[in-house]
């Protein structure tokens, strides 16, 4: 293991991640060539509408979207983008956020409501939940019907929010339709569906009209950013929101594939997404991330993670009262997980407790902890070969066995 950590120099204990690109510990590993890139950019100055102007159309053709843009994460996507969906090009509404002239809704499935929905809200924005949760109960209904979202949308409506997963219901082509037969747009949070890169294309196929992705996941850009991609005028009011556009009037000359000056009639004061800029170094090295994202072998890339899920697997699944099961990656991940599941009265202790104890080591290992009591999981997104082999010793340290 890594003995020469910045963190250990700072007093803090470093993290062994096995458990996939979780913001609490990190996200993932910045990209070399994006690191290298980041360390150039903060070494020049660059306007940085102009750098949002050419990650827009880089984003533009990777995504089949009409514009994009980077922000300070995924979060912050939803955020700017709902407040886009609000303020559209009125200025005055747009220094007004959060506050509103009239109700802000946004529908959204119940079954797709999370903590993450707090980015929507945060734009001034009510949430408005519909349908149920019936198809736990075995009767053939659906969480949420068509109807329900039609049902819901008023005059007040200025957007229907969707979480996209596999499991994730209506279709979304359903609900753009829904939506779009309203006049209303669609906002998709696709923060972890990458990879397949096909998805960056996915979901405005099916008709969104903005989409949020990480760049701090699988793109493996800095943690602080993310890509929203969708309609230009959308993307026109993120942009008239969340720049630095504290200018005279008389040479305020932003691009204008970006910012439409003549539309807005007047330099906008700074918006709700000022506290959320992104530095000219992480949108450079988000771009090349992306770049090397893109030209990634993805399919040798869940090999090499099968493979070690695999090893992982293997070793712990003849320990007492453990098995383990290598879960499809499209289930809850990116990547195959290995789920451990531990049963008390026969192991020399729970998963609840190897958790835990393992978060207080140094260096810290985290595995999944979603599956909790019963089990947790190990994900080796984030894990190279010398990792592998230190958390299989330290598992089997806690398991009740012993080597690796």
């Amino acid at each position: 293991m890594n003995t020469d950590s910045v963190y250990d120099e700072l007093g803090v204990s470093p993290v062994v991640n096995a458990t996939g690109t979780k913001t609490r510990i990190g996200g993932s590993r910045i990209r070399p060539d994006a690191l290298e890139a980041m360390n150039r950019a903060a070494e020049e100055f660059v306007r940085l509408s102009d750098l949002q102007a050419r990650a827009s159309e880089r984003i533009a053709e990777v995504t089949g979207a009409e514009a994009g843009y980077v922000t300070s994460g995924a979060a912050s996507a939803l955020t700017l983008g709902a407040a886009a969906c609000i303020a559209g090009d009125d200025l005055g509404r747009m220094a007004r956020l959060p506050a509103t002239d009239t109700p802000a809704e946004i529908v959204v499935p119940r079954t797709h409501r999370t903590g993450y929905d707090h980015a929507l809200r945060a734009s001034g924005a009510t949430i408005v939940d519909v349908g149920m949760n019936d198809r736990y109960l075995g009767t053939g209904s659906h969480n949420t019907e068509p109807w329900e979202i039609a049902d819901a949308i008023t005059e007040h409506t200025v957007a229907v929010a969707y979480m996209a997963k596999e499991y994730t219901e209506p279709p979304l082509s359903t609900v753009t339709a829904i939506a779009h037969e309203h006049e209303v747009p669609v906002v998709v949070d696709a923060a972890a569906e990458l990879p397949p890169t096909s998805n960056f294309e996915r979901f405005v196929n099916e008709g969104a009209d903005l989409v949020a992705f990480s760049g701090g996941k699988a793109i493996r850009g800095p943690q602080t950013t993310g890509i929203l991609a969708g309609r230009r005028d959308l993307i026109r009011s993120v942009a008239a929101q969340h720049l630095d556009m504290h200018a005279a009037a008389d040479v305020y000359t932003p691009p204008s594939d970006l910012v439409d000056v003549d539309r807005l009639g007047g330099v906008p004061r700074q918006g709700i997404g000022r506290p959320m800029k992104v530095g000219k170094e992480e949108l450079v090295g988000l771009l090349v991330a992306l770049d090397r994202f893109i030209e990634e072998d993805h399919g040798a890339l869940r090999e090499e993670w099968h493979k070690r899920s695999k090893r992982l697997a293997d070793a712990l699944d003849h320990l007492p009262g453990v098995s383990t099961e290598i879960s499809a990656a499209e289930e809850v991940a990116v990547a195959p997980e290995v789920v451990v599941t531990v049963a008390p009265d026969v192991s020399v202790t729970d998963a609840t407790t190897v958790v835990g104890d393992l978060r207080q080591e140094n260096p810290r290992v985290f595995v999944g902890a979603d599956s909790l009591p019963e089990a947790f999981t190990v994900n080796p997104m984030c894990l190279d070969e010398e990792e592998t082999t230190y958390v299989l010793e330290r598992l089997r340290a806690h398991l009740g066995g012993n080597g690796n």
